[in-house]
């Protein structure tokens, strides 16, 4: 398999914003709803819990499929496994199919993360429910499990590639919920039941 196909399929994929054409299905502008995000949360919202499953799950896959794919066919020593983790992350945020107007990336980072080891996935996981039943705000804990993310890859022993490629992942996700960070220092972020 070709290096640069792997990472232009990994764009692509990540390209596809399954809320966007789950909620349209449903007769409903995501877009217009709550926040306006694309990813789970907002579905969450608007369409109940089992459409924001679908949609966790199959952004996921979106970052989970590609980086199997690279570590099979290249391994993570070399620099296709991180650019097709970040290729993913990107396609998701600024898709070419959506006018490069997508999401905030968290569920298709933990795809990567869950394709890197399913165990450091389901202590991020896990942190994320901790942090939500405590402060009960979804932003928290997908930044606070994001930071865990990198901390346990830097940890973990992971070649230099993969620990630039979390560092660059969680810069990515920070800067997409700066919106987020701004209504939380104002006290006004939504929660999951808003």
């Amino acid at each position: 398999m070709d290096s640069f196909l792997l990472v232009l399929f990994a764009y692509l994929l990540g390209s596809v914003l399954f809320g966007e054409h789950i909620s349209r299905w449903k007769g409903i502008d995501i877009r217009k709803v709550g926040s306006g995000n694309v990813g789970a949360t907002n579905v969450g919202r608007a369409l109940g819990f089992k459409y924001a499953l679908l949609v966790f799950v199959l952004d996921l896959s979106k970052g989970l499929l590609p980086m199997l794919l690279a570590r099979v066919y290249y391994g993570l020593e070399s620099w296709t496994a991180p650019l097709v983790g970040l290729a993913s992350l990107l396609g998701h945020m600024y898709p070419f199919f959506h006018g490069f107007k997508g999401g905030k990336g968290v569920a298709t980072a933990f795809g990567v993360l869950l394709a890197l080891s399913p165990l450091l996935a389901l202590l991020c996981g896990v942190f994320w429910g901790v942090l939500f039943k405590w402060k009960g705000i979804v932003s928290v804990a997908s930044l606070g499990a994001s930071a865990l993310a990198v901390v346990l890859v830097l940890l973990s022993g992971y070649p230099f590639k993969i620990v630039l490629m979390a560092l660059v992942m969680f810069a990515l996700i920070v800067y997409k919920h700066r919106e987020n960070i701004q209504r939380l220092l104002e006290g006004r972020e939504l929660t999951f039941r808003a």
